[in-house]
């Protein structure tokens, strides 16, 4: 083991063995960025150019948000912040809502199990499993955010991508590689949605399309969110959770005439006849 993954566990531990003797919360803002490469099919709409660059910067707009992780040593809640609706620049002719401001994840790191609350078209449904072991190489390389000291993590997943352009929903895998950045200096094991596992908090994630970095940490504040399970929603596992999600999809596909050509965010939307 090299000497900054030593250091970054001697940390972890050390500070660890000091915090269990006393009561110890704090709360993490995060903010979210995500690559989006939308193509409106011109030929097939009404949709003018100017149209066309208004509605690639509201949705890169849309996925611009705002979390707070409220955490101990051994649970957490990840819930996005209200906000106003943001104006819809095609008037009529296009809104596409792609996730509402309702999720709520609660995680417990002590029993490795979570409880997720979000809606699909109006409908609320209550996620609960297991939390995955992730596979986390620690890297020899740091770099500071805000105040913190933070070391790298990697691992590589394979994303599985579904083609819902064709009648048989065929399914293939992507390699992906996931960065993590994590300070020993907040010793608990945790970080935004279900990324975990690592000896501190995780701060900043990369994902090759996703960005979610902390802007903000208070550490012992004098009022903190409640950290409790939702309750709220027809209970299925993460997998009856996907299966529904995939049809969900691709029946908004169907009606809304949206072509997946690749698993990526490039998408064609066509408008019109």
């Amino acid at each position: 083991m090299n000497t900054l993954r030593k250091l970054s566990l001697l940390v972890f531990f050390v500070l660890t063995g000091h915090l269990n003797a006393q009561e110890f919360t704090g709360e993490a803002t995060y903010k979210t960025h995500r690559k989006v490469n939308i193509k409106i099919d011109s030929s097939k709409s009404k949709i003018s150019t100017d149209q066309q660059k208004q509605f690639n910067e509201q949705l890169k707009k849309q996925f611009q948000k705002t979390f707070m992780l409220s955490f101990s040593k051994e649970e957490s809640l990840y819930k996005q912040e209200e906000a106003l609706a943001k104006p819809n620049p095609m008037g009529n002719a296009a809104q596409i809502v792609f996730s509402s401001n309702t999720d709520v994840l609660y995680k417990n790191i002590k029993t490795q199990t979570y409880v997720e609350q979000t809606d699909i078209l109006s409908k609320s449904f209550l996620i609960k499993d297991s939390i995955k072991d992730i596979a986390w190489q620690l890297e020899n390389e740091t770099k500071n955010i805000g105040n913190y000291t933070c070391f790298k993590a990697t691992y590589t997943y394979q994303h599985p991508i579904r083609d819902f352009e064709n009648d048989k929903d065929s399914l293939r895998f992507e390699a992906r590689k996931i960065t993590a950045w994590y300070t020993p200096q907040i010793p608990v094991s945790n970080g935004p949605e279900l990324y975990q596992g690592l000896p501190g908090l995780i701060l900043e994630i990369n994902d090759g399309q996703q960005t979610i970095i902390c802007s903000k940490i208070q550490i012992n504040p004098k009022k903190t969110n409640k950290i409790e399970a939702p309750d709220t929603g027809k209970e299925v596992t993460q997998t009856e959770f996907d299966t529904i999600k995939d049809q969900k999809n691709k029946e908004f596909l169907e009606r809304y005439g949206v072509k997946s050509k690749d698993g990526s965010n490039r998408i064609e939307i066509n408008l019109g006849d």
